[in-house]
C-alpha cells in the first residue's frame, strides 16, 4: 500500500548534484532544469499538471494526458483527477479524494475510481518454458475502485489497507482461434501492506533502502471459482560510493498466489516477469505463472551532472510450485539516464538475453517501483 503522499524532497535545486566526470552539454542541463521545475512533485503542487508516463508496461514510449490537483482546507482535503493517452492506444482515466489529516497528519483516508481501456497486451502462456512464437494478444477495459486508508506514525512507515471493486472485461484479440476468450467478471480485491522506505528519492534513489510486504485477497464475486490470495515481498537497497558518483542498487520482488481446490488464478492476474522493469531482455509479460521471482543488480555511473551510464543485470523466473522457483531467466545490459537531483526523467536501455535484444526508452527509473503510489493497477498484473 502506498504512503498518502510522497515526502518533500530534502534538496529543493538540482543546482547541489554531484558533479560527473565529463562538462555537461548545454542542452542536458537544460532538461534538467525544466525537468525539476515541472516533474517529480507528487501531490506537493495545485493545479493543472501533466499526467505523463503513468500507463502500464506495452502502452508504448509516451503516455500523457491533462489532470488537476488542488489542496482545500489548509490542506485537509486533496483532489485529483486526470486522463491520458498513449502512443499505442492505451486509454486511462482517474479520479481520487484524500482527506490527509486524521491523527495528527498520521492517519490519510480515501477513495479512487479509474476507467481504463489497455489494448494489445502480449501473453505467451503459463509456466517458464513458453515459446515466444507463441505470442497472443488480449485487451482489459473496465472500472475500478477502491477505498484506502494508510497509516503513517513516522515518516519512513506505512501501514496500509485497502478493498476495492472491478470489472474487467477481457478479449483475447490475436492468437490461436481455440484460445480465443472474452470473460467480463466482478471481483473485490483486499489488501493489507507495510511497507518501511528509507530512498532519499523515490523518482531517482541514491541512497537508503525499501520493504515492503504486502497480502491481498481478490474475491470472484460471480462464481467463487477465481477467488485467489496473493502474497509479496520486496526489498531494495541504494549504496552511494565516491559521493554518489557512483551509486550500486539491488532488488529483489517474491510473489506468490494460492487459491483452494478447484479454484484458479485468471490469467491476467498471475504473476509475471519480462519487459522495462525486471527481465529487461525479454518482452513485456513474457512469463505467466502463479509464483515469480526476481532479482536486479545495477551500476549507475555519473557521467555528467544529470546523465548517468548504467550497467545491469536481472535474474528471475516464474514457476507453478514455489519450491521450483529459480533464476534461470538472465538479463545483461546498459543503458543513459537522464535526470534531476529527485526524477529520471528519460532513459535509454538496451539488454540481452536468451531470447536476444531489446531496447528500450521510458520516462522513469526502472527501480522507481510504481506500484507504491496510488496509481497502482489492479488489473492486469503488472510486473
Amino acid at each position: 500500500m502506498a504512503q498518502a503522499q510522497e515526502p518533500p524532497p530534502a534538496v529543493p535545486s538540482s543546482a547541489t548534484e554531484p558533479q560527473g566526470i565529463l562538462p555537461e552539454p548545454g542542452g542536458i542541463t537544460k532538461a534538467a532544469l525544466f525537468a525539476d521545475r515541472h516533474l517529480g512533485k507528487g501531490d506537493l503542487t495545485n493545479g493543472i499538471y501533466v499526467d505523463y508516463g503513468t500507463m502500464i508496461p506495452g502502452a508504448g514510449w509516451l503516455s500523457a494526458g491533462p489532470g488537476f490537483k488542488h489542496w482545500y482546507k489548509k490542506d485537509a482535503v486533496f483532489v485529483d483527477a486526470s486522463a491520458a493517452i498513449s502512443t499505442n492506444g492505451y486509454k486511462m482515466a482517474q479520479g481520487r479524494f484524500e482527506l490527509p489529516k486524521f491523527a495528527k497528519s498520521r492517519l490519510a483516508l480515501g477513495t479512487q475510481v479509474r476507467w481504463l481501456e489497455f489494448g494489445n497486451i502480449d501473453y505467451f502462456g503459463v509456466g517458464p518454458d513458453t515459446l515466444e512464437s507463441e505470442r497472443s494478444e488480449y485487451g482489459v477495459k473496465g472500472v475500478q475502485t477502491e477505498a484506502y486508508a494508510t497509516l503513517q506514525p513516522v515518516g519512513w512507515l506505512a501501514i496500509g489497507g485497502s478493498i476495492g471493486w472491478m470489472n474487467p472485461e477481457v478479449q483475447q484479440k490475436t492468437g490461436d482461434p481455440i484460445l480465443r476468450l472474452i470473460d467480463q467478471r466482478t471481483f473485490m480485491p483486499a489488501e493489507v501492506s507495510i511497507t518501511v522506505d528509507a530512498r532519499d528519492f523515490p523518482g531517482h534513489p541514491t541512497r537508503g533502502g525499501l520493504l515492503r510486504v504486502v497480502g491481498a485477497r481478490y474475491e470472484d464475486r460471480d462464481s467463487g471459482v477465481f477467488t485467489f490470495q496473493r502474497y509479496e515481498g520486496e526489498v531494495a537497497g541504494f549504496v552511494p560510493i565516491a559521493g554518489a558518483r557512483v551509486v550500486l542498487a539491488l532488488h529483489g520482488w517474491a510473489v506468490a498466489t494460492e487459491t483452494e481446490d478447484g479454484r484458479f488464478v485468471p490469467f491476467y492476474l498471475q504473476p509475471s516477469l519480462g519487459g522495462v522493469n525486471t527481465l529487461r531482455s525479454y518482452p513485456n509479460y513474457r512469463f505467466h505463472d502463479r509464483n515469480m521471482v526476481v532479482g536486479n543488480a545495477e551500476l549507475r555511473f555519473k557521467l555528467t551532472t544529470h546523465m548517468d551510464l548504467a550497467m545491469f543485470a536481472d535474474a528471475g523466473n516464474v514457476a507453478r510450485e514455489r519450491r521450483d522457483l529459480d533464476f534461470a531467466k538472465r538479463s545483461y545490459g546498459g543503458g543513459i539516464r537522464l535526470h534531476t537531483r529527485r526524477e529520471v526523467f528519460a532513459l535509454v536501455d538496451a539488454a540481452t538475453g536468451d531470447e536476444g535484444w531489446q531496447v528500450m526508452f521510458r520516462l522513469h527509473d526502472p527501480l522507481r517501483l510504481s506500484r507504491l503510489t496510488r496509481r497502482a493497477i489492479f488489473a492486469p498484473f503488472v510486473p
